[in-house]
Order: C-alpha cells, then sequence, then structure tokens
C-alpha cells in the first residue's frame, strides 16, 4: 500500500482528496449547505480530471445561517479529523444591541461574564437543550456607538453568543440582543487567511483549464495543517502500512515523539496523539496508552485511521 508522502510535495488531487480550506462563510446558507457545495464542487473537479472524488466533507463547527466567517472545511479523508475541533476555542465579533442608553458600568460587566457560564440552548438548535457550562476566555468592548456596542468574544467551542448576549443585556439592566455576528478565529485557523467560494471555484478552474495548480496551493492547505495542536508520534512506514490495516502502533515501530507544532504540547498518557511518518504526513489519531521509549507492547491505541 502506497503511504502519502511529504505534505508539501503532495499533487492537487491528493491535496484534494485530504486537504483542508479555511473558507469564509457568506450569510444565507447553513454550515451544512456550504460544506455540501464544497464537496461537489471539489469532487466534480476531482472527476473531470480523471480522479477519485471526495464523497465527503466536515467543517470546524455549525454557523446559524446569517453568521459569517471561519468555518474550516476537511476535505475526503480529512473529515476523518473532525473531532480536533470540538474543543477548540473560537472567537467572534459580535453586534450587541441595547435597549437602552449604555450605563456607565458597561465595560466592568463585561469582565464579570469572563468567566465558565451557565448557558441553555436556544430552542433552536441542534443539540439537546439542557443546561451546561461554557466558559467565556475574553470579552472586550471594541466601539460603543449609542445603543450599540461592538464586542469581542473569545470562548469555548458550544458557547452561545446570541444567549450571552441577552444575558449580558439582564446584568446591565437595559436588556439586549445580538445583532450581527461574525467568526474570526477557530482554534488555529483565523480570518487573516479565509478563502472565499469565489476563490476555490477559481483556483479550481485553474487547475482544470490551464494546469495551473499555484492559486490551488494557495486555497487548499494540506489536512496536517488542522493537526498542528496535536502532540506527534513518528512511526516508520512499515508500522504505517499495518495501522493501515486496523492495527495499533506497537512500540517496535516508533521512531520517536515530538510536541504539538503550535503550542508545544508533549505527548502524554491517555491524551489524543497524531501519528506521522518521518516525512510529516498524518497516518492516524489515537490515544497514546504506553511508553514510546518501550521495547514492546501497544503505544497508541487508534481513534482514526487516516491513510
Amino acid at each position: 500500500m502506497a503511504l502519502r508522502g511529504p505534505p508539501a510535495d503532495r499533487s492537487p488531487a491528493a491535496l484534494l482528496q485530504f486537504g483542508v480550506v479555511n473558507l469564509d462563510k457568506p450569510p444565507g446558507p447553513s454550515a451544512h449547505q456550504v460544506a455540501g457545495w464544497v464537496r461537489d464542487m471539489v469532487g466534480d473537479r476531482l472527476a473531470e480530471a480523471g480522479h477519485e472524488p471526495i464523497d465527503r466533507v466536515a467543517h470546524g463547527g455549525t454557523l446559524d445561517p446569517k453568521v459569517t466567517g471561519c468555518l474550516p472545511i476537511l476535505l475526503g479523508d480529512a473529515a476523518r479529523c473532525a473531532r480536533v475541533f470540538d474543543d477548540s476555542v473560537k472567537e467572534y465579533v459580535a453586534v450587541l444591541e441595547l435597549h437602552g442608553p449604555a450605563p456607565a458600568d458597561l465595560e466592568s460587566v463585561l469582565t464579570e461574564f469572563e468567566a465558565p457560564l451557565y448557558q441553555k440552548p436556544p430552542r433552536k438548535s441542534a443539540v439537546r437543550r439542557q443546561r451546561r457550562v461554557r466558559e467565556i476566555h475574553d470579552l472586550e468592548l471594541l466601539e460603543l456607538d449609542g445603543q450599540r456596542g461592538l464586542l469581542r468574544v473569545r470562548c469555548e467551542s458550544g458557547t452561545y453568543v446570541r444567549k450571552l448576549c441577552h444575558d449580558l443585556g439582564l446584568a446591565l439592566g437595559t436588556g439586549a440582543h445580538m445583532g450581527d455576528l461574525r467568526r474570526t478565529a477557530t482554534g488555529t485557523f483565523d480570518d487573516r487567511s479565509l478563502v472565499t467560494m469565489e476563490d476555490l471555484a477559481d483556483a479550481l478552474a485553474f487547475w482544470a483549464a490551464d494546469d495551473d495548480t499555484d492559486p490551488l496551493r494557495d486555497v487548499v492547505a494540506p489536512a496536517e495543517r488542522a493537526l498542528e495542536t496535536l502532540p506527534r508520534v513518528t512511526i516508520a512506514p512499515s508500522a504505517a502500512r499495518e495501522v493501515a490495516e486496523g492495527a495499533p502502533v506497537y512500540a517496535p515501530g516508533v521512531l520517536g515523539t515530538a510536541a504539538a507544532p503550535v503550542d508545544g504540547a508533549t505527548p502524554e498518557d491517555g491524551e489524543l496523539v497524531c501519528c506521522v511518518t518521518p516525512d510529516e504526513a498524518a497516518v492516524c489519531l489515537g490515544t497514546l496508552v504506553g511508553d514510546p521509549e518501550a521495547e514492546r507492547g501497544t503505544v497508541v491505541e487508534l481513534e482514526r485511521v487516516l491513510v
């Protein structure tokens, strides 16, 4: 079985079959609809070029139809990596619509909300409506114009900013609701490298018409980009082929470990890790269950095979 080569050296087809797009979601469609459009767009181009089309995609966190902004889309086999976004920190810019004049203590009240908060999902939500705790890491007033405030919200995944705005209104004594909302970051993906649907369509067209792959490589990153928050376990190519058949990672196949590229987190027992070949190609996600320096035994139990 052939393994994927180094992420930077992959063909356009291989990139589209195991890649990630930091999409700028437009207003109107749901996140699910946008992901479906990307799947069909990419799949059609692959099929026209004589390659296996992708049959699935995944996205990095639901956005309501009216909400815009950062929506990472995982293409093809990369959809198996979607769980890496489950705990990713999200960042938003939101308009707080006050129902009365802004009180003098507005900013001090915002500071009090930088904490774990109880939230109950709204009626129109995709999850069970039960009270749960979500943490607000940062809540900053960027601008105030009359009864409208522009907020920057950095929060735990699964936070309802609409509910946060409602609760802020109660605490301020004015009442409030959320106006426009834009997500500016999902984990390590942010609004500095967003790609529009038009950008992706143009890049696919340049590849199909002129065999120009530069625009495509500008808008689609190797799927390993989405795994940069995970510690690494490097395994031998022979071990990677066994993993592809469903075997766990055994000690003789481990070549070494490395900290996560983004935050330097080191592999620890019981944590999720990404197993890679020596050329940095992702092989699987799994749980570290043994000593990587041991001579025998299981080191990583598989959760998702990526080859």
